[in-house]
């Protein structure tokens, strides 16, 4: 298996020289006009948290992902923050949310003083499962006058929090058909998710609020940066002012009436955003080929399968991923071990996914249902080399 899954991956990847690995997912600006945007900030002075290229880069996500209301900020997770703070979530506060996710996920909820309460995904897309959040909120939830709460806890159970795991969407359609019965706000972590779309809809924008994120591996970066979306005049509002330190607007008086953050995203990295939403297209359609390619160069190998798109959905394959199908998961995870050392031996740079957030050490005694598919999932899942500059061909 080794070989196989080796030569498919020189196949579409080439061979990395001496000095010169193969990364997982790298930023590329050639044929964008991103050193002319950064000059502007730099021959204007505005380089900080105010300037033209940060509304610019708000009104481009708006027309990209058809949201009304984009707030752009210092990164992913300050986004997600954000997000559960406008839809209640306070100290104390209970948030459902998919053990199977980058950590940041968690640590929004954490940072807020509330505590992650995690439950299954689904095989397909790696999305939470609808079935399981019914099931979990069945099991522990009780309505009461003052809202619903965990019955064994005695928390307050305040939003659900479904992610899209490597750009592909997840079930939001019955996910919000759940939260709406017991309701809860749904606030999406759509951080992976620029240009993939469901029903017709954005990743982001089923829910009240959702996020992405301009991480330096994300396809589109600001080298640090994030947004919330909604289609939420007031949310909109009340995000801009809680993140701007809640300064109430003056010409000259410092005068703030909540405890605010400092979050909005500087002009400059709203530029470098600029620059490369110009270019999305053809960076989606990058993505595209690449995941075909690899389908092709995978389709004899056998024992593995490379996660799909879901039905309905138009993915932006951030992280092509492949799943070793072994039906006992320790052999599974063994092969995928094997896989992961003679690839980096060879400078291709190869990822499992992150470990579950329920056998993290903070988030170990926190709330959560059967985790048995992610539990099984986790083992599985290997993500290839994503950079759509990959193919040849691919620049300017």
């Amino acid at each position: 298996m080794n070989a196989a899954i080796l030569e498919a991956l020189h196949q579409v990847c080439g061979h990395a020289l001496p000095d010169r690995p193969i990364a997982l997912h790298e930023p590329d600006f050639r044929g964008t006009r991103a050193w002319a945007y950064l000059g502007d900030c730099l021959d204007t002075g505005w380089v900080s948290t105010a300037g033209q290229w940060v509304s610019r880069f708000e009104q481009e996500l708006c027309a990209c992902t058809g949201a009304e209301h984009a707030v752009a900020v210092t990164n992913g997770t300050v986004a997600l923050r954000l997000a559960l703070q406008l839809v209640g979530v306070s100290a104390s506060d209970e948030v459902l949310l998919p053990s199977l996710s980058f950590v940041a996920t968690a640590n929004a909820v954490a940072h807020l003083g509330a505590t992650p309460h995690f439950v299954d995904v689904e095989a397909g897309s790696l999305g939470m499962d609808p079935a399981a959040l019914a099931a979990r909120l069945e099991a522990v939830a009780e309505r009461r006058d003052s809202g619903l709460f965990n019955r064994s806890t005695g928390r307050r159970l305040a939003a659900v929090l479904p992610v899209h795991v490597f750009g592909h969407p997840a079930p939001l359609t019955e996910l919000k058909a759940v939260a709406d019965a017991w309701g809860l706000p749904l606030v999406e972590d759509a951080a992976e998710s620029l240009g993939s779309w469901r029903d017709g809809t954005h990743c982001g924008l089923f829910g009240a609020v959702g996020i992405l994120s301009f991480n330096g591996n994300k396809l589109i970066t600001t080298g640090g940066g994030g947004a919330l979306l909604t289609h939420s005049a007031e949310l909109a509002q009340r995000a801009r002012h809680l993140s701007t330190t809640a300064k109430l607007p003056h010409p000259w008086a410092f005068d703030h009436d909540a405890v605010g953050w400092n979050d909005r995203l500087p002009n400059l990295n709203a530029a470098l955003g600029v620059a490369q939403l110009e270019d999305l297209p053809r960076r989606l359609l990058g993505k595209r080929q690449l995941a075909e390619h690899y389908r092709q160069a995978f389709a004899g190998v056998e024992g593995v399968e490379l996660l799909a798109e879901p039905p309905g959905c138009r993915s932006n394959h951030w992280l092509v991923t492949l799943r070793f199908l072994a039906q006992d998961r320790a052999e599974a995870e063994a092969q995928r071990l094997q896989v992961l050392e003679a690839a980096h031996a060879e400078g291709l740079l190869l990822r499992p996914v992150w470990r579950l957030l329920h056998q993290l050490p903070m988030y170990s005694q926190a709330p959560r249902g059967h985790l048995a598919v992610a539990e099984d999932q986790a083992c599985r899942l290997l993500n290839l080399p994503s950079s759509p500059q990959l193919l040849e061909g691919w620049g300017p």
